[in-house]
């Protein structure tokens, strides 16, 4: 009788190779470039697949177990946040509108990346590169179902957030998102790792939820505090798959370097556009605030993003252009883009406020360069108007950037009194941009951008009303006809803040309904007048 035979115990590391690389082949009814065409044609030069570093490091039955144990804490808190009414204990009813924006535009933007990972997932001849996108594609969406979960508890109690998907596909300044997503995932496997791996994810998302994310704790929101916690555990993993698809293409070839900084380029430029409403969220939607978006762009860009680019000048990348207009803008983009909504909230599914005295008081000690000097007196102005019961609502539509697609709102660098404005000529046509980074986007690749959905350009075209619609009917309004189109109920979703149904709620709620001004009838009248244009 044979002596039985113990076989040899596998190796974290070989166990992982034999788990995840191990269960790829090379292609024999078919080439193996026809197979994966897509990782070629951008220009991208890799010569040995097997140089990639794995960066997850993640078996599927790993991964289960690891993600499992995440989700029972963070739906044990979900839980525990409903059970007690948790929506009571956030500082101030305000701060709701900073969580209806994140539902509106940044949720939808977990399954936009999920998706485009599992394409690109698909799409790379090299086993280890499909591995950690698939990994993250199903990572993605895990965010967007926990984020989703999270904030549905509010939606029961606070009007903005029962569309949130349907206003992604249609509300103006959602497009701004959106677009960049649709421009990442129309790009090629290498341009939206490095769009969404690293230019969003390894440069600029600690600005997204680590100060957003403190905020959340210090204004009392402890679900939205846990789900993004848990969310950016993983995003620490997403970085790694940033940056090391930017080394994998610098170290196989010479030749791929200055498509990479292209790339790089466009997308640090797109990406800081995108994080305008997030400097809005941060300076003026948080009660109790943590940091200022000038404090915050810092620490995040400026020093941690300053030193990954001194790393990568070894592999001949230099920082992004666009890079001191963005430093420089982290005085200014956040007050612009209040201001903007604060004109425009008739037509957005939140509401908008004029800060208190104290918190102008700390916008001025955060900002001592700009704040007095550009954009107190404005706030000031609004501030009695709307006393006077005369509320302002911008009655037009803004011109819209052709790249970024956000309105033209913001100046000139070294003159934050003058307008920045860029144009260009392509087919006969005439493209507006808010800036010169835009402007070179779009010069680089102007087929891809005179295709771009402009929401303005849309509503004056006709093609943001409900079928059966007629334009030419006695007393038409066309914003009301967008708003309906919107699916936004007026009066509820939107207006100011000041004698909105939140508000009233919300004071009943906690038993502060004495402190709550009347409804300011002559405020009212005027929202509804300014409503139509």
């Amino acid at each position: 009788m044979d002596a039985p035979v113990s076989k040899k115990k596998l190796g974290l590391k070989e166990r992982y190779s034999a788990m995840t690389r191990g269960l790829a082949w090379d292609t024999t009814y078919q080439p193996m470039d026809k197979v994966f065409p897509y990782d070629k044609y951008e220009g991208i030069k890799i010569h040995d697949w097997d140089k990639w570093e794995d960066p997850f490091r993640l078996t599927m039955d790993a991964y289960w177990k690891y993600q499992g144990e995440k989700e029972k804490k963070l739906y044990a808190v979900i839980e525990a946040f409903a059970q007690n009414n948790g929506q009571l204990s956030i500082s101030d009813a305000r701060y709701v509108n900073a969580l209806k924006l994140f539902i509106q535009g940044v949720v939808p933007l977990e399954y936009y990346a999920h998706r485009g990972f599992a394409h690109v997932g698909r799409h790379f001849t090299g086993a280890g590169a499909r591995v950690a996108s698939q990994m993250q594609a199903v990572d993605e969406l895990r965010h967007f179902q926990t984020e989703t979960h999270a904030l549905s508890h509010y939606n029961k109690y606070f009007n903005g957030m029962h569309k949130s998907s349907h206003w992604f596909d249609r509300v103006w300044y959602l497009s701004v998102p959106k677009s960049f997503f649709e421009d990442a995932s129309t790009g090629g496997p290498f341009e939206f790792l490095t769009a969404v791996s690293f230019s969003f994810e390894y440069v600029l998302t600690n600005l997204l939820f680590v100060p957003f994310m403190s905020g959340a704790a210090h204004n009392g929101d402890m679900s939205t505090v846990t789900f993004g916690f848990s969310a950016q555990s993983d995003e620490s993993r997403h970085m790694t798959l940033g940056i090391e698809c930017i080394k994998f293409m610098l170290e196989q070839d010479p030749a791929n370097v200055p498509i990479v900084q292209k790339w790089i380029d466009k997308w640090f430029w797109r990406g800081y556009r995108v994080l305008t409403l997030v400097a809005m969220m941060q300076d003026y939607m948080l009660p109790k605030r943590v940091m200022s978006w000038k404090e915050a762009w810092e620490m995040y860009a400026e020093q941690n993003g300053g030193a990954l680019f001194r790393d990568l000048a070894r592999y001949g990348i230099r920082e992004p252009k666009g890079w001191k207009q963005a430093c420089e803008g982290k005085d200014h983009i956040s007050h612009q883009a209040w201001n903007t909504f604060y004109n425009y909230c008739a037509a957005a599914p939140f509401h908008t406020w004029i800060p208190k005295e104290e918190e102008m008081q700390w916008l001025s000690e955060k900002y001592p360069d700009t704040f007095d000097k550009y954009y107190r007196p404005r706030l000031e102005h609004l501030r009695t108007q709307q006393e006077q019961g005369n509320r302002f609502y911008n009655k037009t539509l803004p011109m819209l950037c052709t790249t970024c697609q956000i309105p033209m709102v913001f100046t000139e660098p070294g003159d934050p009194t003058k307008i920045c404005y860029r144009e260009s000529d392509y087919q006969g046509d005439k493209y507006h941009f808010c800036s010169d980074g835009c402007k070179e986007i779009f010069d680089h690749e102007p087929e891809k951008y005179v295709q771009s959905w402009l929401p303005v350009h849309q509503i004056y075209q006709g093609h943001c009303f409900k079928p059966g619609t007629d334009p030419s009917a006695e007393g038409f309004d066309p914003l009301m006809a967008v708003l309906d189109w919107y699916e936004l109920e007026v009066g509820r979703d939107n207006f100011d803040f000041e004698g909105s149904e939140d508000q009233k709620n919300f004071a009943a709620w906690r038993g502060d309904a004495a402190r709550v001004p009347p409804a300011q009838a002559a405020s009212d009248s005027s929202a509804d007048q300014g409503a139509k244009p």
